[in-house]
């Protein structure tokens, strides 16, 4: 059929409005098609077989997959775990400072120890022996708060002889707490205090604390320092330019792992 004339026209552009209107929709459906897929791949969303319907991330009423509960409980889980390891590693503690012989009487004299926080003597790891070994008697001044937080006087020579060793050398030193008290029993896990005390000369004094907690605290503590300085019957007070100062420290206390 040949059509001509406005009357031709006006048909052919009725028929073109549906097309076109046709066309749009087909086009815009696959747009929404393939944005959702890439929705989905985005956040690794695979729709089952025969299932057309898509999830929207952004949508706060989508209920979320069903392994999410199984996979936050394993990751907690992990985290306990890992806390647990963390705290059986925890097998010694380490205590380094340096220390430097001081010429002259009645210094040279240190001794180390672990109390609980309740203050009570756990262990000594190490104490000069010629204070241990009765120094103490003819000088109380000599390491005074060790000699009353262990109640020398009242230990036994083979008590005394297992804490007590020679004056060192100078140099490097570390002594080593094995997490047990003086019968070589396990301590509970949890805070506790180590103290280095020295004698400087006759009653001027040293003493280096800190609190280390073996049920995961910090794993390397600087040891807080105090010092203080008194005169005696025949000596002056030390001063803060002392040379006696530099006998002991500063203090190092580090929490090692246990070995396997």
């Amino acid at each position: 059929m040949i059509c001509m004339g406005n009357s031709c026209m006006k048909f052919m552009r009725s028929l073109l409005f549906p097309i076109l209107l046709v066309t749009l929709l087909l086009a815009a459906g696959c747009a929404e098609d393939t944005s959702n897929e890439r929705i989905n791949d985005s956040v690794g969303i695979e729709n089952p077989p025969g299932n057309n319907s898509t999830i929207n991330p952004h949508n706060e009423n989508t209920p979320a997959p069903l392994n999410a509960d199984i996979q936050v409980n394993h990751a907690s889980d992990d985290l306990l775990n890992g806390f647990e390891a963390s705290r059986a590693n925890v097998g010694s503690v380490e205590i380094s400072f340096d220390y430097e012989k001081i010429s002259g009487s009645a210094s040279n004299q240190f001794a180390i120890w672990i109390e609980d926080m309740g203050g009570n003597h756990i262990r000594t790891l190490y104490a000069t022996k010629w204070t241990a070994r009765g120094g103490y008697k003819s000088r109380p001044d000599s390491i005074p708060i060790w000699v009353e937080k262990t109640n020398l006087a009242s230990m036994s020579k083979a008590e005394v002889d297992a804490v007590s060793g020679a004056t060192p050398r100078s140099g490097a030193q570390t002594y080593t707490w094995d997490l047990t008290d003086s019968n070589s029993q396990s301590v509970e896990p949890g805070e506790y205090r180590f103290f280095v005390e020295g004698t400087l000369r006759w009653k001027n004094q040293v003493m280096y604390s800190g609190i280390i907690d073996i049920d995961g605290g910090p794993t390397e503590i600087d040891a807080d320092a105090d010092f203080i300085y008194e005169a005696s019957d025949r000596y002056a007070a030390l001063t803060v330019d002392s040379p006696e100062n530099s006998m002991i420290g500063p203090v190092m206390v580090r929490l090692l792992p246990a070995e396997r």
